[in-house]
């Protein structure tokens, strides 16, 4: 019978690879649907004021179509009333660039004193999460795998705690989200194929995602760069491309030169955004805590950046905090993934799969390094403990459940294999389910 090597390196009939993608292809709709069905009701059911910001960005949305201006003067923002949708004499203190606001401001009704009018930009929110969704479920079906690593790949991506939450918000991080998705999109299609026509859709998707935020460039321009460099070093990219690539980094980083010469910093602050931090700090009884080393602060971070997977406004259970060993076993086989994928780029074996974990490790790597570095000199200055956020790190989510399959492809006893696809598929799923306090 015919052999055919897959994406993951494993060995499929062509009429098992077949009915694979069929399959894959068929679950991969139900999932986008059922994504974009719970997107809906949390948009529709969701507090404004209860987490990741709404009203600031709901505000920043109003802003730009009260002054009918693209680019704002981020210390004249005003806050609304979460009731009334009128503006307050409160400051706003987000300091991103106007790109996503510009958009949801254009494309859905005025806001200001129109609460009403909130759900149709709910709605443009979970249309663009589900885009970037669609685009990582298409990622999974490009790399054609078998329906256990199907599974294994997309049932983690659906059940990521804060996805359908911030989807069905008013929230920049739909827009990053998406743009990294269409960026590791793009890439492995350009690894895995050959084509260099790929390579212009991961562009695309990181001037997205950095044009929506600052962590955005710093992952999927590390990211992008990354694999360039990659296909370089292999000869497998047109010296031409290198000047493309720089070009396309220009123009991702361009909202952040304005910001730099407006404000002298790719993160403004701005007295609102000082006060957020300061007073929020004397708040909490932060402020006049001694000062940890950066070391115990580094554990810290680590310890509420695991604990923040599933923010909750509750108090966890010992249940529910026994419960985080399941994204803990997750991260430990990408770990090991990770490690598996550089052996193999050393020994000159690698598939895509191996080169999109490395480059995307690479780049996490260099954006947690900088925001550690950087919240912790916030936290010297001020007493601040709250910048351990998973989230940030959506755009190229994606590199978690890549990495456990590379762990998953490396192990061939049978019992074990199906052992730890159980813990693939269904941890996350138990995890969303009792990670939380109920009610």
């Amino acid at each position: 019978m015919l052999l055919l090597v897959s994406s993951t390196g494993t060995y499929a009939p062509a009429s098992g690879l077949a009915a694979s993608a069929t399959t894959n292809g068929f679950v991969a709709v139900v999932i986008l649907v059922l994504f974009v069905l719970a997107a809906v009701i949390s948009a529709v059911r969701k507090d404004i004021t209860q987490g990741f910001d709404e009203v600031a960005h709901t505000s920043y949305v109003a802003q730009l179509q009260a002054a009918g201006e693209s680019w704002p003067e981020l210390t004249q923002m005003r806050m609304i009333d979460p009731q009334s949708f009128q503006f307050t004499a409160t400051p706003n203190y987000l300091n991103h660039p106007p790109v996503y606001y510009a958009l949801i401001a254009a494309l859905g009704p005025a806001l200001i004193g129109h609460p009403q009018a909130l759900i149709v930009d709910r709605l443009i929110d979970v249309a663009i999460a589900a885009l970037g969704f669609a685009a990582l479920l298409g990622l999974g079906l490009a790399a054609r795998l078998t329906r256990q690593e199907f599974y294994a790949y997309a049932v983690p991506l659906a059940c990521i705690p804060v996805l359908v939450p911030i989807a069905g918000a008013v929230n920049n991080d739909n827009l990053t989200f998406f743009g990294g998705a269409v960026a590791m999109l793009g890439a492995w299609q350009r690894i895995a194929t050959g084509r260099d026509s790929w390579l212009l859709l991961a562009f695309v998707g990181l001037i997205i995602a950095s044009w929506a935020k600052l962590t955005g460039l710093l992952l999927t321009a590390g990211f992008i760069n990354s694999v360039v460099v990659y296909l370089m070093l292999q000869g497998k990219l047109a010296p031409k491309w290198l000047g493309a690539t720089a070009c396309a980094l220009v123009i991702a980083a361009a909202p952040y030169v304005v910001f730099i010469w407006h404000y002298g910093s790719p993160t403004p602050e701005t007295p609102a955004q000082i006060a957020l931090i300061t007073d929020g700090a004397r708040a909490a009884g932060w402020a006049d805590l001694p000062r940890q080393s950066f070391p115990l602060y580094l554990m810290h971070f680590i310890g509420d950046f695991i604990a923040d997977w599933m923010p909750v406004l509750g108090e966890r259970s010992r249940f529910n905090y026994a419960m985080l060993v399941l994204p803990i076993a997750a991260v430990g086989c990408a770990l090991a993934g990770i490690a598996l994928s550089l052996r193999r780029i050393w020994q000159r074996r690698e598939t895509p799969l191996d080169v999109m974990i490395v480059t995307a490790t690479a780049a996490i790597a260099a954006t947690f390094a900088i925001h550690v570095t950087y919240s912790y000199g916030r936290y010297v200055a001020t007493g601040w403990l709250m910048d351990a956020y998973p989230r940030y790190y959506l755009p190229l989510i994606a590199f978690v459940p890549l990495a456990c399959l590379s762990t998953l492809t490396a192990i061939q006893t049978p019992r074990w294999r199906n052992a730890l696809l159980a813990l693939l598929i269904a941890g996350p799923v138990l995890f969303r389910i009792l990670g939380a306090p109920l009610g």
